[in-house]
């Protein structure tokens, strides 16, 4: 039998060496595969053997840089409550129902009636401390006059 490459195996050698690395495989007297890992069992201790070393705070923070950190953060909050509040508002515009409408344009005609009122009350707050005061003859005509010509009429007061 030759295990040299340059010489193969005959059909016969082949077969036999087949049988006998099967053989050898499934011999049960032969020790299981060693194990490729290892798990230490040994409790593991609370405390190290080290002492503990004080690590004091060396860190120095530019004010500029905190306060930086400081407006982002609250640029970062705001726009998170702007984003929120239009995503509800839109939330609210892409029903659109009757109610819906209403509830968009009911600030805005709110805002309306409160600015005619206001104008109203201005206007009547002028009015009323004007006080006209008239100086010579009062004419009072009630003669009226009236022609009528072909298609049209027309009426004159106090001519």
């Amino acid at each position: 039998m030759t295990t040299d490459p340059q010489y193969p195996l005959t059909d016969t050698e082949a077969s036999a060496e087949a049988k006998r690395l099967i053989r050898e495989a499934y011999r049960p007297e032969t020790p299981a595969p060693a194990a490729t890992t290892f798990r230490d069992t040994t409790p593991v201790p609370a405390i190290g053997s080290a002492p503990p070393v004080l690590q004091p705070e060396t860190r120095i923070v530019p004010q500029w840089a905190a306060g930086v950190a400081v407006a982002s953060i609250g640029v970062g909050a705001g726009a998170v409550g702007l984003g929120c509040a239009a995503w509800l508002f839109l939330q609210a515009l892409s029903s659109v129902t009757l109610t819906g409408v209403l509830a968009v344009t009911a600030p805005f005609a709110g805002a309306a009636a409160l600015a005619t009122a206001l104008g109203g009350a201005i206007s009547k707050a002028r009015k009323a401390s004007t006080t006209n005061v008239y100086q010579g003859t009062v004419i009072k005509r009630t003669e009226i006059t009236s022609t009528a010509r072909g298609i049209g009429a027309r009426s004159r007061v106090g001519e």
